[in-house]
């Protein structure tokens, strides 16, 4: 028998105990309303409720109905959800981990709320005979379910970050989440809705919960604990990436002399983060720097004017995706190289491209690394003046959410504020759209969104297109139409479930589809893509949004941008889904072929500046 299958029995053998654990609550329910009833402490139970009944205070009051709130059902599954959302797509955790977390999480708030109910079949008790300060739900008083889900959310969450977080402040997070349930346990006897022996109990339901499932999905499998006894991360097959070698670049990342030109998004590249890039830029030997800050008008700067008027070695991008697009923009076909410092909400190109999250540690580590050819997409439409995209553009559910992201949450959440607009926008009604692929017939659908891709991870490494490639030669297209909660459950399935690399079955190829997830997804991939609307639909490119429209149209511009990246491994890959071509022909030892990037176009054909 195997490790992980029996990793797997010992994990469903330690969930039997849940059952156990429903019946021994049960029983003792039946001693506190039967024969203990009488006897200490269960005697002192009303005095203590009459006490604080004739001692409420409005400050008091008030705080103790914004904790009964904090624990209500609704209160509880929307923070589940949320939380359990968050744990998938946090980054720097492998994919098995944060499953393994998602997991420990809403299974623990599920299985203390399945107990619950079980006894409160069995065990029934009155409220306490004082006034109560809300309705009393029509569940026995034992045990306290606003303590019991309190317990398992906010406890799960403490043993998470105890296991993520070190020192003084592991030591804060998690006292205060550990606060939380003991807070609601004091609200529920001071409104009077329960006796102390209720969120007693609630308090042990909630917290045995928390220790089978702790057992059952950490502690019970090899490799999964650490010397505290906390979660740690497992190595698996599935969570190192792509498992494409990577090919090396014969030419270095530029450095002086010449010109280097910084832009600088303002507001994600603070003047800490720039003093630092100054400092990384001269010790490297590009001493003749020339800044430009990004405005509303100008999303690249002044790059364009800056770049015409001296020779430029290298080209410094301080901002986001939408900051690197328009810089892109600029340079494509010219072979000015591009370096990323990764200072914006979703950064999802430096994620592709496996550049470092940290600011100061992307650009060290590209300024000594090499450059790479990857392609861009070139994209126009009604209302849409020609430009191009890095990541992906979309138009619908996608391009909805990324309009109204609040730009307050997204400067003190980062992505997580994306996430927030989603669930707004979750209940938008379906489009009607046709799609043509180089030219061929049109595809009539209907969906909710549809996403075209040069690269295909999104936060957190949640593969949207699982092909898409940034030296492909190619773009990747999906449509994501689900059916009610069935449909969503299944995108997302298939979604956090499946590699970002490494797929297994064949690559699609020109005119091919493929649906997933019983038709909630289809794939398409093609190097000319047209897109139209039935009506005007919200769009976005690199999470910036545009006017709504109801044409797009997309190609593929093979290798039309050079990019500074840390030098890899043999066996490390360099983009999401894949090697990245080299920018001149090569074959590398063992046979690998380095395809030759198209030589850089003098002119700009299309108008595009």
């Amino acid at each position: 028998m195997s490790n992980a299958h029996s990793a797997g029995v010992r994990s469903g053998l330690l969930l039997l105990l849940l059952p156990l654990q429903a019946a021994s609550v049960a029983g003792l329910g039946l001693l506190v309303t039967g024969p203990l009833a009488g006897r200490w402490p269960l005697s002192v139970e009303d005095g203590v409720n009459r006490a604080l009944a004739d001692r409420r205070e409005t400050l008091v009051t008030a705080v103790s109905a914004g904790m009964s709130r904090l624990a209500a059902t609704e209160s509880i599954v929307t923070l589940t959800l949320v939380a359990v959302l968050a744990l998938l797509l946090v980054p720097g955790v492998p994919q098995v981990r944060r499953w393994r977390n998602a997991a420990f999480l809403a299974g623990s708030v599920a299985a203390q709320s399945a107990v619950f109910l079980l006894v409160t079949v069995v065990v029934g008790r009155a409220r306490p005979d004082v006034p109560h300060l809300e309705a009393a739900p029509p569940t026995s008083s034992f045990p306290s379910g606003h303590v019991g889900a309190a317990t398992a959310l906010f406890g799960g969450l403490a043993v998470l970050a105890a296991g993520r977080l070190s020192g003084a402040r592991r030591a804060l997070v998690v006292g205060l989440l550990l606060l939380v349930p003991t807070a609601v346990a004091v609200s529920r006897v001071y409104r009077g809705m329960h006796h102390p022996s209720d969120v007693v109990v609630g308090l042990l339901n909630g917290g045995c919960t928390l220790l089978v499932m702790a057992y059952a999905l950490f502690w019970s499998t090899p490799g999964t604990r650490t010397s505290t006894g906390l979660p740690a991360p497992r190595t698996r097959p599935d969570d190192t990436g792509a498992a494409h070698t990577a090919t090396r670049i014969p030419t270095a990342a530029p450095a002086g002399p010449g010109r280097t030109v910084v832009v600088r998004h303002p507001h994600g590249c603070d003047d800490g983060t720039a003093a630092r890039v100054r400092a990384l830029l001269r010790g490297h030997g590009c001493t003749d720097q020339v800044w430009t800050s990004t405005t509303a008008e100008e999303p690249a700067g002044a790059l364009a004017a800056r770049v015409a008027e001296a020779d430029t070695a290298l080209v410094v991008v301080c901002g986001g995706d939408g900051t690197v697009r328009a810089c892109a923009d600029v340079l494509s076909g010219g072979g000015i190289p591009l370096a990323i410092v990764p200072c914006g909400t979703g950064n999802l190109l430096a994620l592709n491209l496996r550049l470092p999250a940290d600011p100061d540690t992307a650009l060290r580590e590209a300024l000594a690394g090499t450059t790479v050819g990857i392609d861009l997409g070139r994209i126009h439409g009604d209302g849409l003046a020609p430009t191009r995209f890095t990541v992906m553009a979309g138009a619908g559910f996608d391009a909805a959410m990324v309009r109204d992201a609040s730009a307050r949450l997204k400067r003190r959440l980062g992505w997580a504020a994306y996430v927030l607009s989603a669930l707004r926008h979750l209940g938008d009604p379906r489009m009607r759209l046709s799609v043509r692929l180089d030219g061929g017939a049109p595809l009539e659908r209907r969906a909710r969104m549809v996403v075209v891709g040069n690269v295909g991870s999104l936060q957190g490494g949640l593969p949207l297109l699982p092909d898409a490639r940034p030296d492909s030669g190619r773009l990747e297209v999906v449509l994501l139409d689900p059916r009610g909660v069935a449909g969503w459950l299944a995108a997302a399935r298939h979604l956090l479930t499946r590699p970002a690399t490494g797929a297994p079955g064949p690559r699609l190829t020109g005119g091919q589809e493929r649906r997933a997830a019983r038709g909630a997804l289809e794939y398409f991939s093609a190097e000319r893509i047209d897109l139209r609307f039935a009506r005007p639909q919200p769009r976005e490119l690199d999470g910036d949004a545009f006017a709504a429209g109801t044409r797009l149209t997309a190609e593929v511009e093979p290798g039309a941008l050079r990019v500074c990246l840390p030098v890899r491994g043999p066996a490390e890959p360099v983009a999401a889904a894949g090697p990245v071509r080299a920018a001149d022909g090569a074959e590398e030892p063992g046979g690998a072929r380095v395809t030759a990037r198209p030589p850089a176009r003098t002119g700009r054909p299309d108008g595009v500046r």
